[in-house]
């Protein structure tokens, strides 16, 4: 009963710890967006500004103070095993597998939802992807993003959660990092994306891996994909009229260079998501979880890991910030149905 208690009051901590560093972001991003509106304006229709504004508070404010707040938290320290160079390349295949597969169920979720409800809820990421600058996209989503975010929602989580099983480490961690994403769009795959991470981490105990294939992955989504993107002229395709065949056309034939490259990087991309399917069939009776060290009451891990006011909080806000967009849609929906 003891060890119950505890392992409840861990995972409300962190649920807490992460709910603190989150109002900070958007608290910090309120005031400045208030400051810029006060005296440049003109910044808020940057894309560079509105990223430059987003790294700032999420990687040099938010993120660094959930580091602070858990520094006191009991952790356990991962055994270390190596990973061949063949063994990393399998397994970024079946990561690129994961990600893909997920983000298209994602995509289609959010198209679903947003056809009940009228909603025309956006991805931002594509849009700092086409529009931003590719300086900045590659320090921050390249460089700071992998090595910030898997050390908070990888090393600090896991370390802390691991003894209560990997599984629950696993668990925790992909679900915070899915809804620390706070969009629909990339909820699914990023949950996703966080549990392999999390089963690579408690396997080899090595964050430099991780980092590494989420550098990797990121690149490939922001710096390639951003590239074709622009090469292909997809803003003018994406904001031209679907109906206008001449214009669409035209718009496609002005740039076949880049639609040939964007067709031979969609083979590719198809090729390597079968081959992760096929890998990870081959695979998957390796993908064993260990017990947890300390004695929880079996039948118990969701209990402990959810229903606990950290969590439960963290877990509530979250969810709100995803769906607030939806919910303003239906609502301005029923609006203009009643004047």
């Amino acid at each position: 009963m003891d060890d119950w208690k505890q392992s409840q009051r861990v995972f409300s901590r962190l649920g807490w710890c992460y709910i603190a560093g989150t109002l900070t972001v958007y608290v910090l991003q309120y005031v400045l967006v208030l400051g810029i509106q006060a005296y440049r304006p003109e910044w808020l229709m940057s894309m560079t500004a509105s990223l430059l504004l987003s790294g700032l508070t999420m990687y040099v404010c938010g993120m660094p103070l959930i580091v602070l707040l858990t520094r006191r938290m009991p952790r356990t320290d991962i055994p270390r095993h190596k990973m061949k160079w063949w063994q990393f390349i399998l397994a970024l295949i079946m990561c690129y597998s994961l990600v893909y597969i997920s983000n298209l169920v994602g995509m289609l979720v959010t198209t679903l939802i947003g056809v009940f409800t009228r909603s025309s809820v956006e991805n931002n990421l594509i849009e700092y992807v086409t529009g931003g600058n590719m300086l900045l996209n590659f320090i921050l989503m390249v460089v700071v993003a992998p090595i910030v975010e898997e050390y908070v929602f990888r090393k600090v989580i896991v370390d802390r959660t691991v003894r209560y099983g990997q599984g629950v480490a696993i668990a925790a961690s992909a679900l915070m990092f899915g809804l620390f994403h706070g969009n629909l769009n990339q909820f699914a795959y990023a949950m996703v994306l966080g549990a392999f991470f999390a089963f690579l981490y408690v396997k080899t105990g090595n964050l430099k891996i991780t980092i590494a294939m989420h550098a990797i992955i990121n690149f490939m989504g922001s710096m390639v994909s951003g590239l074709l993107f622009r090469m292909m002229n997809y803003d003018a395709l994406l904001h031209a009229d679907p109906s206008d065949t001449e214009l669409m056309m035209e718009l496609i034939m002005d740039n076949p260079v880049g639609w040939l490259l964007f067709a031979l990087y969609a083979m590719l991309l198809f090729a390597v998501v079968v081959t992760g399917v096929i890998l990870l069939i081959v695979f998957f009776k390796r993908f064993r979880l260990e017990a947890q060290q300390m004695q929880i009451p079996r039948g118990k891990g969701f209990q402990m890991l959810f229903l606990n006011s950290g969590m439960i909080v963290f877990c509530v806000v979250w969810i709100v910030l995803i769906a607030l967009p939806y919910v303003l849609s239906v609502l301005d929906m029923f609006a203009q149905a009643m004047v």
